[in-house]
C-alpha cells in the first residue's frame, strides 16, 4: 500500500473533529484538500474509512479501528523524530582522535584545552600514534578523525589542510651553519643527516624535498621516536630537517635551527572517512582543531618563527 504519513495525519484530525472544514483549520489545509487526501487513503488501503453527510462525517467501524491503532503510533513517531533531532544538536559524548607524535605534543594540548572549556560535557580521547596506525585507526572506525601530515590522493578519506608547516635545520651552535641566517637545502649535500624513519609521516616529504634540490644524501642515522633526535645531533652525529612543529628545542640544548631556504612546507590535515558523517560532538571538536591551527599560525607570524 503506497498511503503517507500526511494521510495518516489528515485522517486523525478528521476522526478527531468529525468535520472536514474544522481538521482543515487545525493543521493548515482546505477542505477540498482533506476531502482529495482521505478519497486517496481509502482508495490506497481499499475499505471506506468514512461515512459523509451535508453536516457530518462519521467513522466507519474500519475507521474507528484504524483511528484508535493510528494515533498513539503517530504521537510515538513523533516523539521519536523529535528526540532524534535534539540529538543530532548535542554536543556531548565522547569524541576519540588520533594524530602522530609531534602533532599529539606541540598542537593537540591546546586543541583539547579549548575543547573542554567550549563543551565540558565532550571527553576528547587522543591516541597517539605514527601516521600509518592513525590512518588505518581513521578507516577502521577507531576513532572519529584524525590528523596528518598530507597522506596524498586517497579514494577513502577525505581531507581538509590546516596548517603549512615549514622544515628547518636542525645543528648544533658550534656548526658552521648556525653561523648563517639561513641555509640554502644545496648546501646540505654530503652532509650526515639523522632523520626520523618512515614511520614518520614527513619523511617522504624530506626525501623528495631533498631529490628536488639536488641534494647528495647521507644519512647517519635514523630513529623512530622525535624526542630521540635532538640527542643525536647534539651529540654530533649529524645534521637534520624537521618540521616548525617539532620546536621548542628542549631547555638547555646546544641546538640551533636555521630557515632552509627556498621554503618547503608539509601540510597538516584533518582526515576522516569519506562519506560518513560526524557526530555533533566530534564535528564542533573537528572546529575547535581548526581554530588552534590558525591560531598557532597567527602567533608564529606575529612572534617569528625561530
Amino acid at each position: 500500500m503506497n498511503y503517507s504519513l500526511k494521510q495518516l495525519r489528515v485522517f486523525v484530525a478528521v476522526a478527531h473533529y468529525q468535520s472536514f472544514s474544522r481538521a482543515g483549520d487545525a493543521i493548515g489545509l482546505s477542505q477540498s484538500a482533506i476531502s482529495h487526501s482521505m478519497k486517496e487513503l481509502e482508495s490506497e488501503m481499499s475499505v471506506r474509512l468514512l461515512d459523509r453527510t451535508t453536516r457530518e462525517v462519521m467513522l466507519t467501524d474500519a475507521g474507528q479501528r484504524l483511528a484508535s491503532r493510528v494515533e498513539p503510533l503517530l504521537d510515538e513517531l513523533h516523539a521519536m523524530l523529535l528526540d532524534t533531532r535534539s540529538f543530532g544538536t548535542q554536543h556531548n559524548g565522547r569524541v576519540r582522535i588520533a594524530s602522530s607524535q609531534t602533532i599529539s605534543a606541540q598542537l593537540m594540548p591546546q586543541c583539547i584545552a579549548s575543547g573542554t572549556r567550549e563543551y565540558p560535557d565532550i571527553r576528547i580521547l587522543l591516541r597517539d600514534q605514527a601516521q600509518r596506525l592513525v590512518l588505518n585507526s581513521v578507516r577502521n572506525a577507531e576513532v572519529d578523525f584524525g590528523i596528518v601530515i598530507d597522506p596524498g590522493v586517497s579514494a577513502d578519506l577525505e581531507c581538509e589542510t590546516i596548517l603549512h608547516d615549514p622544515f628547518l635545520l636542525l645543528c648544533r651552535e658550534d656548526h658552521a651553519f648556525a653561523r648563517q641566517a639561513s641555509v640554502n637545502w644545496t648546501q646540505l649535500s654530503g652532509c650526515p643527516l639523522v632523520l626520523q624513519d618512515y614511520a614518520s609521516g614527513s619523511r617522504m616529504l624530506i626525501d623528495r624535498a631533498l631529490a628536488q634540490q639536488g641534494v647528495d644524501t647521507v644519512i647517519a642515522q635514523e630513529i623512530g621516536h622525535p624526542a630521540t633526535l635532538f640527542p643525536m645531533v647534539e651529540a654530533g652525529i649529524g645534521i637534520s630537517v624537521i618540521p616548525a612543529l617539532a620546536l621548542p628545542l628542549p631547555q638547555g640544548s646546544k641546538l640551533v635551527v636555521r630557515h632552509l631556504v627556498p621554503e618547503i612546507n608539509r601540510a597538516l590535515m584533518l582526515v576522516r572517512r569519506k562519506n560518513r558523517s560526524l557526530s555533533p560532538a566530534a564535528q564542533a571538536i573537528w572546529q575547535v582543531v581548526k581554530v588552534q591551527a590558525t591560531h598557532l599560525t597567527e602567533k608564529r607570524s606575529l612572534q617569528g618563527l625561530l
